[in-house]
């Protein structure tokens, strides 16, 4: 699952030269730039007829984002607690014409006191001077404060929340990890005053200031470069394109993996790990999912029967499990979900029954099929065929909807009982993922999360896959689709299904 959070202020800052080379744009601001700008120009200028100190042009990009939404979503349960969720800065590189600079490191560091936007656009010429008006500059952060140290004061003496990000070409996209600060600004533990995005120092120009000091607006940086990085450019918050502009993004695994359709006696054949199956008891009441009352957030006892003779209900004595026990207990996962992991030997018996209990008290009683596992003699690849069951033709942009992804084997032979019944049988797929393109022109605008941060996954349980998405991440007006990819562990690669999924976001 994945939320995004737009930055609620954005600025550059520069000790520049103005187009006559001679007057620095300290006093300039951009806080209504549709773009962000962060560069150094490195050159070398005669200070006496032997001593060379390099003449010094930089740039800083401040932007900030609120963290009201991120706290009423946590409280409100839709954001996981801190330790199940990341935090992701992410800006977007912007096309342009000027040169750009390869190789280099931009360092993220968390800004140490209040600043203010500012209302200028100019990042040509640096001509849009506070002079007393609202907005920060190279020189201060607000028309009524002073910087500490020229360029903007910032927390760099805390690893854990300071971030750096090398760019080879220069035209990626910044994306860092910043879950660690997100949780101190949450925890009130750092003062939330955004970010400075710019060149690492020994990407900034060097300069030797006199008597080791800054010079006036000149940053002195004796470890710095002697060639220039010009210019990198983001999309700022004011930009026209939706998918642009800078966010905080949440991530997390919200999946649920629920073997109840896929489950399997133990086996000589399999791991311990696969030997074990995850099965759930969903409380829902009043069409809601709720908290079961003597139990709440702790444990409950599940145990397996087998069936009567009829196999229409449980029968005989609790089932010996793997473990040689004939309890398991299981827990709370969410509101109204429990969950517990089984194993039990093959057996004849054809009907599981799992009875969720805590002491006398019989809550739920389900059933489960299972499967024997066997060998194979040869592998092949397998071709699946696809389809969206609740699929609507528009959803609105505040909508949370849940799709449901039907799954068989494209080349299923129906039995002459599933014809009669008119049953498909579903293939549940442990590993798939999805990924959201904007049909228009083919922007993806939600990628597969198929890396470290699962949040792209989908979840499955005993009718199939499913997954729930929040359209407040699709810009409205807009058809998009939904693309699959299924992991294959024989080749150990992630395969992209054929079909689309089309489908309109709507005000």
């Amino acid at each position: 699952m994945l939320k995004r959070y737009t930055a609620s202020a954005d600025t550059t800052i520069v000790n520049a030269y103005q187009p006559n080379l001679t007057t620095r744009g300290t006093g300039s601001n951009a806080g209504l730039a549709d773009v962000l700008e962060t560069f150094s120009i490195y050159g070398r200028q005669q200070a006496s007829s032997s001593t060379y100190q390099g003449s010094q042009e930089l740039s800083r990009i401040l932007i900030k984002f609120p963290t009201e939404g991120i706290s009423a979503d946590r409280l409100a349960g839709t954001v996981p607690a801190s330790g199940s969720v990341k935090f992701y800065l992410k800006l977007h590189n912007a096309e342009q014409s000027k040169t750009v600079p390869r190789d280099f490191k931009l360092v993220v560091h968390p800004v140490s006191r209040s600043w203010q936007e500012g209302v200028g656009l100019d990042l040509e010429g640096y001509a849009d001077l506070t002079k007393g008006n609202p907005g920060a500059n190279w020189m201060s952060a607000s028309n009524s404060s002073a910087w500490t140290k020229v360029g903007g004061d910032y927390i760099t003496n805390t690893a854990s929340i300071n971030q750096i990000q090398t760019f080879e070409t220069g035209l990626e996209d910044l994306e860092v990890d910043i879950s660690e600060l997100v949780e101190r600004w949450l925890a009130s533990t750092v003062d939330n005053y955004g970010v400075g995005i710019y060149l690492s120092s020994s990407y900034e120009a060097y300069y030797s200031g006199s008597g080791g000091t800054d010079d006036g607006s000149i940053l002195n940086n004796l470890d710095g470069a002697t060639k220039s990085y010009y210019t990198k450019r983001f999309f700022a918050r004011g930009t026209q394109y939706y998918f642009k502009k800078p966010v905080i993004e949440a991530r997390w695994d919200s999946t649920t993996q629920d073997d109840r359709g896929d489950f399997y006696y133990s086996s000589s054949l399999a791991p311990a790990a696969d030997n074990l199956n995850t099965i759930y008891l969903y409380n829902i009441i009043n069409g809601a999912l709720t908290n079961i009352p003597s139990i709440g957030t702790g444990e409950i006892l599940v145990s397996l029967y087998s069936g009567s003779a009829d196999n229409s209900a449980p029968s005989g004595s609790k089932l010996t499990l793997y473990d040689g026990n004939t309890n398991i207990t299981g827990g709370w996962v969410s509101t109204g979900l429990y969950s517990c992991s089984v194993g039990i030997n093959s057996s004849s018996t054809t009907t599981l029954y799992d009875v969720w209990h805590s002491g006398a008290t019989e809550f739920h009683t389900g059933t489960i099929v299972p499967e024997v596992r066997s060998a194979n003699f040869s592998t092949s690849e397998k071709t699946y065929y696809l389809n969206i069951t609740n699929l609507q033709n528009a959803y609105r942009n505040d909508q949370l909807t849940r799709v449901n992804l039907f799954v068989r084997n494209k080349f299923w032979q129906p039995t002459i009982y599933t014809v009669a019944n008119n049953t498909v049988e579903t293939t549940t797929i442990h590993s798939a993922s999805y990924r959201v393109i904007r049909s228009l022109d083919n922007l993806e605008v939600i990628p597969y999360g198929t890396g470290s941060d699962l949040h792209t996954l989908l979840s499955y349980d005993s009718k199939g896959n499913y997954f729930d998405f929040d359209m407040n991440l699709l810009e409205s007006g807009y058809e998009y689709k939904f693309k699959f990819a299924f992991y294959d562990p024989i080749t150990n690669s992630w395969k992209e299904q054929n079909e689309d999924f089309k489908f309109r976001v709507e005000s």
